[in-house]
């Protein structure tokens, strides 16, 4: 497991001549797939790698041990001791594009739970090598990374699944039905909360760096981000909480608690967008936020109901929504992390987070039709101990022409998580004071002017001064608003790390 920066500067440019040699005139065929070469039947195990196992990555592969754990990436390999000890025979890498390098025939499939923003750097890599690949959530960091992993997943005929295991629960099954059934009528508000974060958010940056640890390569850690200095506030796991690595707790939530609104609705792109928090801060997401996502009609109807406009509100950070009249008192509407309010124009539809115990305000009981898979009634296993993962393993051994779907495969995970990381945007763009207008299928803010500018917040500044509470703000220098967006919606990558083209 060597780390040196020979060993980075080899495989990088090995990597990249093995990568446009694939892409220019074949498609790796998966080891399973190949007859009569001494590898398994279809039927048989995958071989799969785990790259970022330190932590969901882990769990990950824990349910997938019933296959071939074949390798095993993560930059940190004293957080990452213990999927070392669970799968000794699995070589050991730091780097995952030495890994594509030395053992790219011999992988099946991909796990892939790093920090968020390195999720569509490796997953669009090893698409472009014909690997399947399980993504934890959010699927990636940006809207431009998003509808990327959509397309290459469509042009590779690769399985594909997010790691919002509760959607091979039955709950957003179960809600999806009575929504479509017309149990509450058409659509016009949603109301969604989570009650994360439950790590360090509206930090201030750090203003020294630590000593890197030995078992720590924060260069990889990096990866495509700008550079800064390492600091213990970042890693391992509050990373999630900086904007240059995480997406803050709507990232984190919401393609668990959204993903039965997008599905039960039949979201696209929004329109519109909002967005307000607790202070904003340049470097870490706010403490609290609130999103409103507007969604025009989609003309088309879905089971018994009109796919009307409609509004999705979200709030994190301790904030929820204002309780129907009808809310019974003292009752928590907080199921599993989070929770969401239908309101129709028959009825209210109370649902958990990924869609658990669905009821509706009006004390009427639930009987609709089942129309939608149970996975877990398919495989015999539930969602927390491995459906989710094993309903990807099952896709993965299908033919891309008979394949079924997974529950979250990238045809729609990713259009959700561009939903999702669009309201990352809005919060980030709340000081313009204006309710963004958006393109959704040419990527872009249509109601930014040319000459705007933005401001945000480097550190509060806060002192207690002869008794009295100050705040001494420092901003960053005024931005080109349209520039600012633009790169919130597609990164800028640091030198050495690019994304595959976007296909037609």
């Amino acid at each position: 497991m060597s780390k040196t920066k020979k060993d980075h500067t080899m495989s990088r440019r090995k990597f990249v001549g093995m990568s446009m040699a694939a892409t220019a005139a074949f498609s790796i065929i998966p080891s399973y797939a190949v007859s009569g070469l001494g590898h398994v039947a279809p039927s048989d195990k995958l071989n799969i790698a785990g790259i970022g196992v330190g932590g969901m990555g882990l769990a990950n592969l824990k349910n997938l041990a019933s296959q071939n754990i074949v390798a095993l990436c993560d930059v940190d390999w004293k957080y990452a001791a213990g999927a070392a000890s669970t799968f000794p025979k699995a070589k050991k890498y730091w780097d995952w594009r030495k890994m594509f390098d030395e053992m790219g025939k011999d992988i099946d499939a991909v796990v892939i739970a790093t920090a968020d923003h390195t999720h569509a750097i490796i997953a669009a890599h090893a698409m472009t090598m014909g690997k399947h690949v399980f993504l934890q959530k959010p699927l990636t960091h940006s809207v431009y990374e998003s509808r990327l992993l959509t397309k290459l997943a469509e042009k590779h005929k690769v399985a594909t699944q997010m790691g919002n295991q509760g959607a091979s629960g039955e709950g957003v099954a179960k809600t999806c039905e009575i929504l479509w059934s017309g149990a509450i009528g058409d659509v016009t508000r949603v109301e969604s909360f989570t009650d994360r974060p439950i790590w360090p958010q509206g930090l201030n940056t750090p203003e020294r760096g630590d000593w890197v640890p030995d078992t720590l390569d924060w260069d990889l850690f990096t990866g495509p981000a700008k550079m800064r200095p390492y600091n213990e506030v970042y890693h391992p796991w509050n990373w999630r909480g900086w904007w240059d690595y995480g997406t803050g707790a709507l990232g984190d939530m919401a393609c668990h608690v959204l993903h039965p609104v997008f599905e039960g609705l039949q979201l696209g792109y929004p329109s519109k967008v909002q967005g307000s928090s607790s202070l904003l801060l340049n470097d870490s997401a706010p403490v609290s936020q609130a999103v409103k996502y507007t969604f025009p009609s989609r003309k088309a109807r879905k089971g018994k109901i009109n796919l009307k406009e409609v509004d999705v509100h979200w709030y994190d950070g301790g904030i929820k929504p204002m309780l129907p009249d009808n809310w019974p008192a003292g009752k928590n509407p907080n199921k599993s992390g989070g929770g969401t309010f239908f309101y129709g124009t028959k009825d209210i539809l109370h649902v958990g987070c990924y869609g658990i115990e669905p009821e509706l305000m009006s004390g009427k009981s639930i009987n609709v039709p089942k129309t939608e898979r149970r996975v877990e009634e398919e495989l015999g296993l539930s969602w927390t101990s491995g459906a989710h993962e094993m309903d990807w393993v099952r896709a993965c051994k299908e033919s891309p022409e008979s394949r079924k779907p997974t529950t979250s495969d990238f045809a729609e995970a990713g259009p959700f998580n561009e939903m999702v990381v669009m309201g990352v945007l809005a919060v980030r763009l709340q000081a313009l004071n204006k309710i963004l207008e958006y393109d959704g299928a040419n990527m872009k803010f249509t109601n930014i002017g040319a000459n705007e500018e933005i401001r945000t917040v480097i550190k509060d500044g806060f002192k207690i001064h002869d008794g009295h509470p100050t705040f001494n703000k420092d901003w960053t220098e005024p931005m080109n608003a349209v520039a600012y967006s633009e790169e919130l919606i597609k990164h800028t990558y640091r030198e050495g790390w690019t994304l595959p083209d976007m296909p037609a």
